[in-house]
């Protein structure tokens, strides 16, 4: 697979590169955030026609989300070639995580556009024309309500059209719906669970009368199934399950490993903590069952692997090889999100008396805050600092420090509590990692 990375100039205008002077290409585009099954239906069908014609297979991908640059346009309109693009908390996936997929869907080229206003003012009848002529583009591959350039002007009946008028390409429209439409709220706001155990979907078990009465009830709009957005409303109730049965593979967010405050090596369950920039959407606090992946083993250098936005092709294939179910880089763990732990100070200084706040983060140590939620509207508590930490299940302590680590979960386990002694918080935990083990073991059968 071959990833071209491509910057719009200030006008909108992109170089596209030419792929081949003999080959056409079989193309799809989006930004394919999450890589959920209706994603994966549409690239499988961009590959498998990509091969039946001898045509390379393109998947143009955009990066940011176009959503977000619209919604804040000069905190993601406005920076240079090389400066990292601003976190996008509400993207379930990174690039790095999206370009996995790809590379197992056997893309041939992923080119990714930086999306921005100048590009998104151009008309789809241009945009298409651009990729017939630069890329040859031979076929056009899009999920049904997919919409393109100017105003989302080229939906699929206006695309079909010019493809039917022009006659240089073909349009195939996928059905990728999947088991069909949702309601979920509008806007998303996270709702930690009330109860221990993975949440329900609150539409469970509802008649056709009750889910009307039930949705009525609070502003809402009808999503896909699969789609981006359910599985964002899912993460922001803890629904982990259900979220993988979406997206085809556990839920994971990313990020580099900092030091903490070594409060839960204090209690004796040391920690892993996430620093400030993580990739992914960060669920609601409470504790998870889920896994450690250490991305970043048996490399001389970890630093080298952070300094670009697009990965090689090389780091994603280790990703690929840590990721694996049996990887010896990949370790059962309890993971807690949630906000900064308060402990009360000893007179004679940091020893650990008692534990007085009621957060998740009181499981495990840590300093360290995640930059989950950009503005008040994002996450109710957004003033306060969000924690991304997680114990390993394993009897060797792993040093982690500045390695990217992934964390994937797997239930939702319980929400945050208070504990009114330390012996009170370290019988929790002992529990908690029970519960990990058996969960973890059951899914690694």
């Amino acid at each position: 697979m071959k990833v071209i990375n491509i910057r719009p100039d200030a006008n909108g205008m992109i170089n596209w590169p030419t792929l081949s002077a003999q080959r056409k290409a079989i193309v799809t585009i989006g930004v394919f955030d999450g890589m959920h099954l209706g994603h994966r239906k549409v690239i499988e069908r961009t590959v498998d026609l990509a091969r039946k014609n001898n045509a390379f297979s393109v998947v143009i991908m955009f990066d940011p989300r176009p959503s977000v640059v619209h919604e804040n346009p000069d905190l993601f309109d406005d920076f240079g070639d090389n400066a990292q693009i601003p976190v996008d908390s509400q993207a379930l996936t990174s690039v790095r995580q999206r370009l996995r997929v790809l590379q197992q869907l056997d893309v041939d080229h992923v080119i990714i556009v930086r999306y921005s206003l100048a590009f998104a003012a151009k008309s789809y009848r241009f945009f298409l024309g651009q990729l017939v002529g630069k890329l040859g583009m031979r076929a056009l591959v899009l999920g049904s309500d997919a919409a393109l350039g100017a105003r989302r002007a080229g939906n699929v009946h206006a695309i079909k059209e010019l493809a039917q008028a022009t006659g240089v390409f073909d349009l195939v429209v996928v059905d990728d719906f999947g088991p069909g439409d949702v309601r979920v709220p509008d806007p998303i706001v996270p709702e930690v669970p009330s109860e221990d155990g993975e949440p329900k979907d609150p539409a469970d078990g509802m008649n056709k009368a009750e889910y009307r009465a039930w949705s009525k009830g609070m502003p809402n709009k009808k999503v896909r199934a699969w789609s981006s957005t359910n599985v964002r409303w899912m993460l922001a109730n803890g629904r982990v399950r259900d979220a993988r049965d979406v997206l085809g593979q556990p839920h994971r967010v990313e990020g580099i490993v900092v030091h903490g405050a070594e409060r839960g090596r204090e209690i004796g369950f040391p920690t892993v903590n996430l620093g400030e920039r993580i990739d992914g959407y960060v669920p609601v606090d409470g504790v998870y069952a889920g896994w450690i992946v250490d991305l970043d083993a048996d490399e001389a250098s970890a630093d080298n692997l952070h300094s670009s936005n697009i990965p090689s092709v090389g780091v994603l294939r280790k990703d690929e090889l840590h990721l694996g179910v049996h990887s010896p880089w990949r370790w059962a763990a309890a993971i807690s999100i949630g906000t900064k732990p308060t402990f009360a100070e000893s007179n004679e200084g940091s020893s650990v008396k008692n534990v007085v706040s009621g957060d998740s983060g009181d499981i495990f140590e840590s300093d360290s805050i995640s930059d989950f939620g950009a503005d008040s509207s994002t996450y109710p508590n957004d003033s306060e600092n969000r924690v991304v930490e997680a114990y390993a299940l394993t009897d060797k302590w792993q040093d982690l420090y500045g390695h990217r680590i992934c964390i994937e979960f797997a239930q939702f386990l319980r929400p945050q509590h208070a504990f009114d002694s330390v012996e009170t918080l370290k019988d929790a935990v002992r529990h908690d990692v029970e519960k990990v083990r058996e969960i973890t073991d059951a899914e690694n059968r």
